[in-house]
């Protein structure tokens, strides 16, 4: 009866984490347009895990193709392996000869290497903390504060612009568009006020559930050398985990 008890125990210990955590997968296609003429669309593929029945992204690409493409003009992947704020990326557009790299050095800092379309490669050093986000990070911060979202409360933050090799103050806030008929809508822009100037807001709409319905704004897709794609995204879920997307 001992050795049945002992035995007994180890196996539930060892079965535990399967009873809270469980592989799963979010996925969905966003269609880009520019000007109301549909110029990409966005293949998104998540995997994670439902842990104590909330989503918790690790790994995440998504596929730029143009309408009807079956091939990827831009890939980029993010590994969430250090913070769901602030992933690892790799970017790339082969078409301009673009990559960006961001990786995290240590435990306070990021290095950035940046491929220019010009042929110049750029890296960085740049130190981070609790406040700093990190590309499709956003979307993570969104729903980590879901409750000031839905009381149409604003949140603090830093926001990282890798090819400059810092990151700037920003603020996520209550908005109202009639572009979108997302249930919650929010922007993004930034809070100081010379970048205020220089950098116009991106609207975010979601909905109940805390998936992502619309991104208005300037595109991390290059249009020419000089400049990216200014769009409207929209969102279809393909596939979601079995379990509550926001905390």
């Amino acid at each position: 009866m001992r050795i049945r008890s002992v035995t007994t125990l180890a196996l539930a210990i060892a079965l535990a984490p399967m009873a809270y955590a469980s592989e799963a997968r979010f996925t969905f296609v966003g269609k880009a347009s520019e000007d109301n003429s549909p110029v990409y669309e966005e293949h998104h593929a998540v995997t994670g895990e439902c842990r104590d029945g909330r989503w918790r992204p690790a790994t995440h690409t998504v596929d730029y193709r143009k309408p009807g493409a079956s091939d990827a003009f831009a890939t980029k992947t993010l590994d969430y392996k250090h913070s769901a704020l602030r992933p690892e990326m790799d970017f790339r557009q082969p078409d301009f000869d673009e990559t960006i790299e961001i990786t995290q050095a240590d435990n306070d800092s990021l290095d950035i290497r940046w491929q220019t379309p010009a042929g110049e490669s750029e890296t960085f050093r740049t130190e981070f903390d609790d406040a700093v986000v990190i590309d499709a990070g956003f979307d993570n911060l969104v729903r980590r504060h879901w409750d000031s979202v839905t009381a149409d409360k604003s949140v603090d933050f830093r926001f990282l612009a890798p090819t400059r090799g810092k990151h700037y103050a920003f603020v996520m806030e209550p908005a109202s568009t009639d572009k979108t008929e997302a249930k919650h809508t929010v922007s993004i822009r930034p809070s100081g006020m010379v970048l205020r100037f220089l950098v116009d807001p991106i609207t975010l709409g979601y909905d109940e559930t805390g998936a992502l319905t619309d991104y208005i704004g300037l595109s991390n897709i290059r249009k020419s050398e000089d400049g990216n794609y200014t769009v409207h995204i929209r969102y279809e879920v393909s596939e979601r985990p079995d379990c509550e997307l926001t905390p």
